[in-house]
C-alpha cells in the first residue's frame, strides 16, 4: 500500500513538474505576447522588424513542407521573399483560441527557457476577395532566456492540413 501511494505521489509531482503554465502567468503572457509580434506584426502586416531582433541567429526552423532553414538571415529572407513578396495574395495566420501552451524549461531550479505549442489556421487574402482558408498547422517553439529577453532557438511547424 505504502510503494501504491508514493508511486501515485511521485506521478502526480512530475504531472505538475511538466505542465503548462496558467494563462494568467507572466510566463505564459510574456511569450503569447512574442507569439503576437512574430505573427500578427510580423507574418499578418509584413512588420519584420517588430521581432527580427528576438530571433536567434542559429535559429533552426523545420517545416513538414518547406524543408529546414538553419539560420536567422534565410529565414527573415524567405519570410521577406514568400510570406511578404506578393500583396495580391497574402497570407495570413490565424492562433486558434485556447490552443496556446507555455511550458516551462528549468536547470538546476533556475527558469531559461520554454516551450510553447500551439495549432494556428492560414488565410490567404487577395484583393475583392473574401479572406479564404488554405491550411490548418500546429506549431512548438523553443525559447530560450537570455539577459532578461526571449529569444526563438528553434521552431517545429507541422501536421499542415487543407480545409475540409
Amino acid at each position: 500500500m505504502k510503494k501504491a501511494l508514493l508511486s501515485l505521489i511521485c506521478i502526480f509531482s512530475l504531472q505538475l513538474l511538466f505542465a503548462q503554465v496558467s494563462h494568467d502567468s507572466k510566463l505564459y503572457k510574456d511569450l503569447k505576447a512574442r507569439d503576437s509580434l512574430l505573427f500578427d506584426l510580423g507574418f499578418n502586416q509584413c512588420k519584420i522588424n517588430a521581432y527580427e531582433n528576438f530571433i536567434s541567429e542559429d535559429l533552426e526552423f523545420y517545416h513538414d513542407q518547406g524543408g529546414l532553414t538553419t539560420n536567422k538571415e534565410d529565414f527573415l529572407n524567405a519570410v521577406r521573399n514568400n510570406i511578404c513578396g506578393n500583396q495580391e495574395k497574402k497570407p495570413i495566420r490565424k492562433l486558434i483560441p485556447g490552443s496556446l501552451k507555455v511550458f516551462p524549461l528549468y536547470e538546476n531550479g533556475e527558469l531559461y527557457g520554454a516551450i510553447q505549442q500551439g495549432v494556428h489556421d492560414f488565410y490567404i487574402n487577395e484583393p475583392n476577395k473574401e479572406l479564404y482558408k488554405t491550411s490548418s498547422a500546429k506549431f512548438t517553439h523553443v525559447w530560450i532566456l537570455l539577459n532578461n529577453e526571449w529569444i526563438l532557438k528553434r521552431v517545429l511547424s507541422y501536421d499542415h492540413k487543407n480545409p475540409e
